[in-house]
């Protein structure tokens, strides 16, 4: 990847805010480059027709398009290759309701379009696979079936005599009644297994190693955690598919999040890891106390973080009575100490969450140095490329209940970092205000970038025409964020005025949750 590639984001926009409903996607009509054969026109397909486009804005071979030798992704993917293509499969259903809606996870028809363009870079040799590892409740078969994956396998095993690999990366499932754990279930989870990398020094909790001690995951035991991320090692517990593959294309789904302010390519990396107790997702207290699990120390948090603390080491030992008792738990923790769905602030989900950011960039630079045994080099290993969904976005209290947002755009590019910049603008966010962006551009022996924010090139709907990330203003009317960050990351807030204290965030702030138009289809 050259200087001019790493910096340059394509953003294909104008297109219907609406999906193709009918799987395997067919593009409407027959390209000249269309790998399958004699096509008939299909229904509208906008995902498919934006993606085309935003592959052609990033300048990839543009002598040949138009032509039956288009071939976007071949100085990206060659035959033989392994290209693992990561979605967001996060999960299958909102909080709210078990309407996905279109705004939680990648929809098939992009990732329809993107199997077609990498079929013909690798010209029928090599290897497609579909592959994340979703929530710890995410019901993989519905999954599948929203995004069409059987229907589309199933057209490349008959018109190519392709097999389009599909996996499920947990090694687990959890059952959870109202958010509590109750048990879990094994699964086959990676075909070929799982690999440590240690990033030790290099890891960004090494500058805060003496508050590791209060580093919480996704599962209860916290003892698990922490021997992950003590005594100078920093570990994670990496898909080897993952790692084997040659080339990685993220396609992330453009949504607020409640612990990182956004989520596109950086955190979409949390599904590409077999044990997500690994991943540290807050500390438990308060930033007086070295931690973000609540933004201050009222009555209600400590009383809270006591009777939780308790719970968590007692209710695991309960044996077959989790399955009774974790329906009246929830209820109950709910009524006292309020809904984190509807304005109440815990678990890190606020803007002084100071530990998913680390996990996150840990994460990045893993993918682009470590090589299949898990060792760091200096230099990335391995090939990536993104492609955002932004067909319909999902703002407010995302990443798992989002309110659909219509945007009719597909945003490509080269660097995860550059994309994410790019599409934080895009939403009407300030990056310099979002420590996953910010401290993403900080000097590091790994980069993620070797430029600064400012070298950025958007090219919108044109691809002779490059705008700096200001370009990209009025693009899409601003997004809602996440009540959590609601006042300290929209870009329209000047430089002089002065965020919430963290006090406005504590308790019910429901007020903020109730002027968003949260629809939930039945």
């Amino acid at each position: 990847m050259n200087d001019r590639q790493e910096t340059r984001v394509a953003l294909s926009a104008g297109w219907d805010a609406r999906y193709n409903d009918f799987a395997p996607f067919h593009p409407a009509r027959p390209h000249a480059e269309y790998p399958l054969g004699n096509l008939t026109p299909a229904a509208a397909n906008p995902a498919y027709e934006a993606l085309r486009k935003a592959l052609a804005l990033c300048g990839l071979d543009r002598n040949h398009l138009g032509s039956p030798a288009w071939n976007p992704l071949g100085k990206i993917a060659s035959p033989g290759d392994t290209v693992v293509l990561k979605p967001n499969f996060v999960r299958d259903f909102r909080e709210s309701c078990r309407d996905p809606a279109n705004c939680v996870m990648t929809h098939g028809s992009v990732i329809r379009a993107v199997i077609d363009y990498v079929y013909i870079a690798l010209a029928g040799r090599g290897r497609i696979v579909v592959a994340d590892a979703p929530h710890s409740d995410a019901d993989f078969e519905r999954i599948r079936e929203f995004a069409g994956l059987d229907a589309i396998q199933e057209l490349y095993r008959r018109e190519a005599g392709f097999e389009i690999e599909v996996y499920d990366l947990r090694p687990e499932i959890a059952h959870k009644i109202g958010g509590v754990i109750a048990g879990h279930r094994k699964l086959p989870g990676d075909p070929a297994g799982y690999v440590k990398v240690d990033l030790a020094d290099h890891s960004a909790f090494a500058e805060i190693q003496p508050l590791c001690d209060r580093l919480y995951g996704s599962e209860y035991d916290m003892s698990e955690l922490y021997r992950h991320h003590s005594d100078g090692v920093h570990e994670y517990l990496f898909s080897r598919t993952v790692l084997d593959a040659d080339v990685v294309i993220s396609i992330p789904k453009l949504k607020t999040h409640k612990k990182v302010g956004l989520t596109v390519n950086l955190k979409n990396l949390v599904g590409i890891n077999g044990n997500k107790n690994w991943l540290p997702h807050h500390r438990e207290g308060t930033p007086a106390q070295g931690g973000d699990q609540f933004p201050n120390d009222s009555t209600t948090n400590r009383v809270e973080r006591s009777v939780v603390t308790t719970f968590k080491k007692c209710f695991p030992r309960l044996g077959p009575l989790r399955l009774l008792l974790a329906g009246p738990a929830a209820a109950i923790g709910k009524r006292i100490f309020g809904d984190t769905n509807k304005g109440r602030i815990r678990s890190g989900n606020w803007h002084g969450n100071d530990t998913t950011w680390r996990m996150v960039l840990d994460l990045n630079r893993a993918l682009l140095y470590a090589d299949t045994d898990g060792r760091l080099h200096d230099q990335p290993v391995r090939r990536f490329f993104s492609i955002v969904d932004g067909i319909i976005a999902g703002e407010g209290n995302g990443p798992l209940d989002p309110t659909p947002k219509s945007c009719g755009l597909i945003v490509a590019g080269f660097n995860s970092l550059a994309v994410d910049t790019a599409c934080a603008r895009l939403m009407g966010f300030d990056m310099s205000r979002i420590p996953l962006l910010r401290e993403a551009f900080q000097h590091h022996p790994l980069p993620l970038m070797r430029h600064g924010a400012d070298a950025i090139e958007c090219f919108i709907n044109s691809s002779e025409d490059a705008g700096s990330l200001a370009s990209l203003d009025g693009t899409c009317s601003p997004f809602v964020p996440h009540f959590g960050w609601t006042g300290r990351i929209e870009a329209r807030l000047s430089s002089s005025s002065q965020p919430a204290s963290t006090d406005e965030h504590d308790g019910d702030v429901a007020r903020v949750q109730s002027s968003e138009s949260v629809v939930c289809r039945k």
